[in-house]
């Protein structure tokens, strides 16, 4: 028996009709397999965030920031930042560093929020997960934990490591220095606070770094806020960092560019800038939340910036 596939069916935006596919099935990947040593880690894209190009650099004149963006074939006004999550499997544990946005409707932000569904895609059971790392608590880092009936999936002896500064921070949080869009400081504050009330049981607290699994080390570094923390993985002389927020993408060539999420900018570049001098010293690879997917690359100094230099694709 022939079957008919209506001209529509598959076709996607570049304009061409693209083969059906199973349900669930994406025509982009949104995972990434990286060794190191006898770590496994596999990036996962939760999605795109459709945000305003200001924040890139909030501290710079318009005409500066607009001529990097030209220089980088992006659009003026606004552009999608890639948010990248990292489960990680070292010592028979599975751990996930960071958790997505989860979902805001008020936001109005649809295309990012995929974490759980695509942990499901790559065979990952949210009740094999053992230990869940924060970078810190900002909404797009802790969002996924608040998806309706994730809690009650995860196990109920899971531990949540999140640096005691950070949790301190949110329970007054200072806006004074950020410059973000309208309602995003109200969402971050609640989606904080609710993090923080439904989990706190599970939290472990460390003050400046703690041991999460052989070889893999979380640090706190401050800045973005004050409780903001990298993931150090080490093994069979392989090392990676996840850095979570304390680099952008226009943070190799514009170290001293202030993000509009930064509770203490001028902190947050300091932190960067020791961050990516150390990085490019030790040539080990570098992931961090907001890079273009799978965002795996090293550092490399130039003059008196750095040069970001993306792994080739290993398939």
């Amino acid at each position: 028996m022939t079957t008919v596939v209506p001209a529509h069916a598959g076709r996607t935006d570049l304009g061409y009709a693209a083969p059906p596919r199973a349900e669930g099935e994406e025509l982009v990947p949104s995972r990434y397999v990286v060794r190191i040593g006898e770590i496994d880690v596999l990036v996962v894209s939760d999605g795109v965030l459709p945000l305003p190009t200001k924040m890139l650099g909030h501290n710079v004149e318009p005409a500066v920031r607009a001529a990097w963006l030209n220089d980088m074939f992006l659009p003026p006004d606004a552009f999608d930042w890639s948010l990248n999550v990292v489960v990680v499997r070292s010592g028979g544990q599975t751990i996930l560093i960071d958790a997505g946005l989860g979902l805001d409707p008020n936001l109005n932000l649809p295309r990012a929020g995929q974490l759980v569904r695509r942990l499901k895609a790559a065979g990952i059971d949210l009740a094999s997960v053992t230990d869940v790392v924060l970078t810190h608590m900002h909404m797009d880092h802790v969002g996924g934990l608040l998806v309706d009936g994730v809690k009650e999936r995860l196990r109920p002896d899971l531990r949540i490591h999140v640096a005691a500064a950070e949790v301190e921070f949110w329970e007054a949080p200072d806006f004074t220095h950020v410059n973000m869009p309208q309602g995003f400081p109200d969402a971050l504050r609640a989606a904080a606070k609710r993090f923080a009330k439904e989990y706190r049981s599970q939290l472990r607290l460390f003050d400046e770094q703690h041991e999460v699994a052989p070889g893999v080390i979380v640090h706190r570094t401050g800045g973005h806020t004050p409780g903001h923390s990298v993931v150090r993985l080490a093994s069979g002389g392989d090392r990676l960092t996840f850095a979570g927020d304390a680099v952008f993408a226009v943070g190799f060539e514009h170290p001293d560019w202030h993000n509009g999420f930064e509770h203490d900018p001028e902190e947050a570049a300091r932190v960067r800038i020791r961050l990516l001098r150390e990085l490019a010293a030790t040539g080990e690879q570098l992931i961090a939340t907001h890079l273009p997917f799978p965002s795996v690359g090293r550092v490399a100094v130039d003059g008196d910036a750095f040069r970001w230099v993306p792994v080739f694709w290993d398939y």
